[in-house]
């Protein structure tokens, strides 16, 4: 239990050492030292609970409930008087609403819960995103080191403000742990909620006006969620007397009218996970620097809210709680993957790719069973590191060619070599063979088809060619070579190259022991879960030929390194002869100078943002409706 506690307080104690030190070096070396710590804390977790399949503890100290409370408290005295500040009534009046039923719920079962509550739990779900965010996490967190200090130098109109990024980083680090390992729900909410908060100061980071209104607008959809599961957990505890996760999931399929509260903690993950029509804070949070965006996205916030879907999927299946969950997850795979053809920016497919992809994880966690939960659990693995790999990627080539629009990462493979082939790992992590994306899509393909869901089949399907698409583009562009380009000067610092070398390494890594990790950790998960002995997910002949492809997982990024043309190879493009021999410009045929220009297509008109989101927001929200309309009234549940 030490361990769990260490890594759930240091990050708290770092937060607060790193709030009053100014010394760039120092700042430097507490973050490092920090981020060791804590991935040789999760390795040594991992190792101590290998051989048990869950494990419970009892915290009985009132006065910690009551010190959570006070803090929980003066947290939404905070955001209500930001909200009144900056006339963002709806936030005041939500974080108003989820308090006043929290206080009132806790106040009157105090006692009950400071003596029977087994507040914290592993197991192996808990250890795998334990490692995910201190390992990613605390990767991001050295990568952001250098990178800050040049995004201030490259910003100067904006205050320095390292202090209280780093700071609220570890707290956000610390809520995070605090999320997967709680078995407590009022612990999990109290967490939850801290992780709401560190969001919008991270967004607002810049303190302009865009990124106060994408802040605010990633609070307003986070609390939406807050008071979802404020309002599920007070009925569960008021119905049911259930407080403990553990409790819950043993009575699913047990009780009808468990679906209600299903259905509730559903709403609060699909929010926190950015769903339609919960979407529009992630995109905002791309106004925030690159390590905020990598946090969001792939091993912190976002992946909260499905780890909540995994661990309520067993009261999903089979009821319309869980259709709702499929289908607004399938909604959201479909069109994310869809409008993220329409970007040129790279931010904003990562931001579109990340929805689209937790939108595969929700719809596996509607359907329930153990294959598709499988499929989710790799899914979450495979996503984190590649994204996370992706992310930093972007931002450092931004600061290098000062753009991070994909067009300008045309020939990158010439001008940037190292950096082009970090990307183009990240890029086929997400989509190629044998990499685990492409691979966990496979086995979620395979559970769909299993539950006869015709429905998030085509979108399964239609939604994974459209990513085809799209990635290919993508990496089409790196890999494009450019004659008459020179290398362009490297400002990448070691430690940011630390970081994307590891995070590459990681990816190749995942990719050849996924079978090893899914038999050590995810089967025995699943057999707990579902009370079953028998996990069998690849038949010995699709092993086969996994093995020989991932006999081939070294090619992409080797050949780009040792095959990619010598300068003297590289030639023009023929112009009909009256090239003026750079490659860019030619005489036309009146004798004007002309410049040629090499552009994709983004089909703005087909797939852009304005043609589809309204509609998928209209459609998720109608979803949303109908369900709770027919389980209030009792039609179905």
């Amino acid at each position: 239990m030490y361990t769990i506690l260490f890594l759930m307080i240091f990050p708290l104690f770092i937060a607060m050492l790193l709030g009053v030190t100014k010394h760039d070096i120092i700042r430097g070396w507490i973050i490092r030292i920090a981020t060791g710590l804590l991935g040789l804390a999760a390795l040594i977790l991992a190792m101590e609970y290998f051989k048990e399949p869950v494990a419970y503890y009892l915290i009985s100290s009132e006065i910690i409930n009551i010190i959570l409370l006070t803090i929980e408290i003066g947290i939404a005295v905070y955001i209500i008087y930001i909200g009144i500040r900056y006339k963002t009534y709806l936030v005041s009046a939500l974080a108003f609403i989820q308090t006043v039923v929290m206080t009132v719920f806790e106040f009157r079962s105090s006692h009950k819960h400071a003596m029977l509550q087994h507040h914290l739990f592993v197991d192996k779900l808990s250890i795998i995103m334990v490692l995910i965010i201190a390992i990613i996490g605390g990767l991001i967190c050295i990568f952001a080191i250098p990178y800050m200090k040049e995004y201030t130098h490259h910003h100067p109109e904006l205050k320095d403000r390292r202090r209280l990024f780093f700071t609220v980083v570890f707290v956000f680090l610390a809520a995070m742990f605090g999320i997967v390992l709680s078995n407590d729900l009022i612990w999990i909410y109290f967490f939850w909620e801290i992780t709401t908060l560190c969001s919008f100061l991270l967004i607002g980071y810049t303190e302009s006006s865009e990124a106060k209104t994408n802040a605010f607008t990633a609070l307003k959809m986070n609390l939406i969620g807050g008071v979802a599961f404020a309002i599920a957990v007070v009925y569960l505890g008021s119905f049911f007397g259930i407080t403990e996760l553990k409790d819950l999931l043993k009575l699913s399929g047990a009780d009808n009218a468990l679906v209600i509260p299903a259905a509730l903690l559903a709403v609060a993950a699909l929010s926190k996970s950015a769903q339609l029509p919960f979407s529009k804070w992630l995109l905002g949070a791309m106004v925030a620097p690159t390590p905020t965006s990598a946090l969001l996205h792939s091993s912190t916030m976002v992946k909260a809210g499905v780890y909540l879907l995994i661990r309520i999927s067993p009261l999903l299946a089979g009821n319309i709680a869980g259709v709702m969950v499929m289908l607004v997850g399938g909604v959201t795979f479909l069109l994310m993957s869809c409008i993220a053809i329409s970007q040129s920016d790279a931010k904003k497919v990562l931001a579109y790719s990340t929805m689209a992809n937790l939108g595969l994880i929700a719809a596996c966690c509607g359907i329930g069973n153990y294959e598709a939960i499988w499929a989710a659990v790799m899914l979450i693995i495979f996503h984190a590191v590649s994204k996370s790999l992706l992310f930093l990627s972007v931002g450092a080539t931004e600061h290098v060619l000062g753009s991070r629009d994909i067009e300008d990462m045309h020939g990158l493979i010439v001008k940037l070599p190292s950096m082009a082939i970090m990307m183009t790992i990240g890029i086929a992590g997400m989509f190629l063979a044998p990499f685990g994306m492409l691979i966990s899509k496979w086995a979620a393909f395979k559970a769909f088809i299993d539950s006869k869901n015709i429905i998030l089949i085509i979108f399964l399907a239609y939604g994974s060619a459209v990513t085809l698409f799209y990635w290919t583009k993508w990496l089409g562009k790196i890999a494009s070579i450019v004659p008459n380009k020179e290398k362009v000067k490297s400002t990448v610092t070691r430690e940011e190259w630390f970081s994307l070398g590891i995070h590459a390494g990681l990816t190749v890594s995942l990719c050849l022991l996924f079978p090893i990790i899914s038999e050590l950790l995810i089967v025995p998960f699943l057999r707990d879960m579902f009370h079953i002995t028998d996990v069998a997910m690849i038949s010995q002949g699709n092993q086969y030929i996994m093995a020989i492809m991932l006999g081939l997982i070294f090619v992409l990024p080797v050949g780009m390194h040792y095959l990619k043309p010598k300068e003297d190879k590289i030639v023009t493009t023929y112009m009909g002869g009256i090239n003026k021999g750079d490659n860019r410009h030619f005489e036309g045929a009146l004798g004007e100078d002309k410049k040629m220009c090499l552009s994709s297509w983004y089909m703005q008109d087909i797939f852009g943002e304005k043609k589809l989101l309204p509609g998928g927001i209209l459609v998720a929200t109608a979803l949303i409706v109908i369900v709770f309309a027919l389980m209030i009234g009792g039609v179905l549940r």
